[in-house]
């Protein structure tokens, strides 16, 4: 049976819980609510199984904090043995207007330091990461309290539909692959 890791990154403790950093616990805590799946607090994350058309999929969040995130993803893809290409990492991107998606199948950390200790831990940067946009409405020397900020009432609103989106693209990633995936998600949210 095919395997899936599906991370989501974010740092651990109710202070992070509604920040933009933590959109990839957000959206997994959707899509296991959506599944009926619950998590459970195993090494190095909290970790939720469950099946998408017959696949055996893992939803993982890290319990390492962001700058560690690699050592929880390493661990778990060894011991599931799941291959590189069914790996899919969700982070917050500040490079990307808020809402917009960016599906990609390899490429820099950007500046995230969770994107950067996985791409370390992995000894790879070839493996498929989806950025989620957080815009980046800060003055200078601002972004870490911006991305540690809790979302605007506009965001807010909007965002239970990315993240629903967001939801369906990770099925789509287990079962249509990352090329179809991309191109059907990527880009801003449709007004």
């Amino acid at each position: 049976m095919k395997k899936f890791l599906i991370v989501g990154l974010g740092n651990i403790g109710p202070k992070y819980t509604d920040t933009r950093h933590n959109i990839g616990f957000k959206i997994l805590d959707t899509f296991a609510k959506e599944e009926q799946a619950t998590f459970e607090t195993e090494k190095l994350g909290d970790v939720c199984q469950l099946k998408v058309k017959g696949k055996a999929v893992f939803l993982l969040k890290p319990n390492t904090f962001m700058n560690l995130s690699g050592k929880a993803i390493k661990y778990w893809m060894e011991k599931e043995n799941i291959q590189l290409e069914n790996l899919l990492v969700i982070t917050d991107d500040i490079n990307l207007d808020f809402g917009t998606f960016r599906l990609k199948a390899k490429g820099s950390a950007g500046g995230h330091n969770g994107l950067k200790d996985t791409q370390d831990k992995l000894n790879t940067s070839t493996y498929p990461r989806f950025r989620f946009g957080v815009g980046n409405q800060f003055s200078k020397g601002r972004q870490v309290d911006y991305v540690l900020g809790i979302w605007t009432l506009d965001e807010q609103k909007e965002l239970t539909f990315r993240i629903n989106d967001a939801c369906n693209a990770i099925r789509s990633f287990v079962i249509a692959g990352l090329a179809q995936t991309m191109n059907n998600f990527n880009g801003k949210p449709e007004k």
